[in-house]
């Protein structure tokens, strides 16, 4: 094991050592979400050593961000935080390989994602989402650390645990057998949420995947830890559970791809439309989960070869022909004929993000003279 100065004060403690810190290197752990919950879970999973960590989120930081999502600051605003907190994450450990997936996940994707990592983090702030990352966690057989936060109020547990019998621990569908009816609670836009919280939450989600790695003290298996910040109260709350199986859980990937999560929108984006950068959109080009599309007419100058895409001119825009299995990004000569086509199919292509490249090809061609 490289850097052990680094952890020296971890490797001291009982039930860690040596042999737990190599343990931490060795594992792979996906986050979903680099927002609230995410930014601190990512920050201690980074500094405790785990070697391999995924990031997926197709957000960009927004100004409303900051009071709580403290790993970016005013110079990250509209950037992907996938590759912001990649950048900002490696200053704080370069030992770790960190893998930036500046997308959304959805039911297209969530497999190959998943299988690459042993446990995977839900930092989302939906319900639909919570679902769909329960259910592809059962199907591949990947623990579960579970987070979420409402004002003042957050909850911890860890869902598909392998236990000692060879079977495994309850799902979040056995606490949550249904989605709360649409609109009966209000997302953290609407309620609010307290600055702290996530950071507290996020956190304990950390010491979960942490001990879950280095087989040490008692996860929250079978048991849901509410913590209330007005009045530092915390409580957990046992619960039995049917060994029904996979309930609820669509029976394999074929069906789990064809199933219509409810998945909503983030706060800060009222449609599944992302706008990149020049610089973002580089590093998205060569992503074989996204078609790139092309809105200019025929034969419109620069011509475009040094990326693979398709091209679906505005004049005869038509979303029948855009590839419904994957995220979309798009472009133009200056971003705004782009915008619109994005605008046109952000209502038919709804569980897949569209990304529209700001100031066009020709802002990119600008960049990449820059950057040779």
């Amino acid at each position: 094991m490289n850097d052990a100065a680094r952890y020296q004060r971890q490797i001291l403690l009982p039930g860690i050592g040596i042999k737990g810190q190599q343990l931490l290197q060795d594992a792979k752990v996906l986050v979903i979400g680099a927002g609230g919950l995410g930014c601190p879970a990512l920050q201690y999973l980074v500094a405790a050593g785990v070697g391999t960590i995924g990031i997926v989120d197709g957000d960009t930081v927004d100004i409303t961000n900051l009071h709580r999502q403290i790993l970016y600051g005013n110079a990250d605003l509209h950037h992907q935080k996938a590759l912001v907190a990649k950048e900002k994450l490696l200053q704080l450990n370069p030992g770790c390989t960190i893998n930036a997936y500046p997308y959304f996940i959805d039911p297209s994707n969530a497999f190959d994602l998943a299988s690459r990592y042993d446990i995977v983090l839900d930092g989302s702030d939906n319900f639909g989402t919570r679902y769909m990352i329960n259910d592809i966690c059962v199907l591949l057989r990947k623990p579960l650390v579970y987070g979420s936060i409402y004002r003042f109020e957050g909850q911890v547990a860890v869902f598909n645990y392998l236990l000692p019998d060879g079977t495994y621990s309850a799902q979040y569908r056995d606490l949550f057998p249904e989605p709360p009816a649409e609109n009966t609670i209000p997302n953290c836009a609407e309620a609010g949420v307290l600055g702290v919280l996530p950071g507290i939450i996020g956190s304990m989600q950390a010491n979960e995947v942490i001990k879950l790695i280095i087989k040490t003290g008692k996860p929250l298996i079978n048991q849901l830890l509410t913590y209330n910040a007005l009045t530092n109260e915390s409580y957990n709350l046992a619960f039995d559970y049917t060994l029904t199986g996979k309930k609820g859980v669509p029976s394999n990937r074929a069906a789990f791809e064809d199933t219509l999560y409810d998945i909503a929108c983030s706060n800060n984006r009222p449609l599944n439309i992302v706008s990149v950068d020049a610089a973002v959109f580089d590093t998205m080009i060569n992503n074989e989960n996204i078609q790139i599309i092309d809105v200019r007419e025929t034969g419109e100058l620069p011509l475009v070869n040094q990326f693979n895409h398709v091209q679906i001119p505005l004049s005869i825009w038509n979303e029948h022909l855009v590839n419904r299995e994957q995220d979309i990004l798009l472009f133009c000569q200056s971003g705004v004929r782009s915008k619109k086509a994005a605008n046109a199919i952000a209502s038919h292509i709804v569980n897949k993000t569209i990304f529209n490249l700001e100031g066009g090809i020709n802002a990119w061609l600008a960049y990449k003279s820059n950057h040779i």
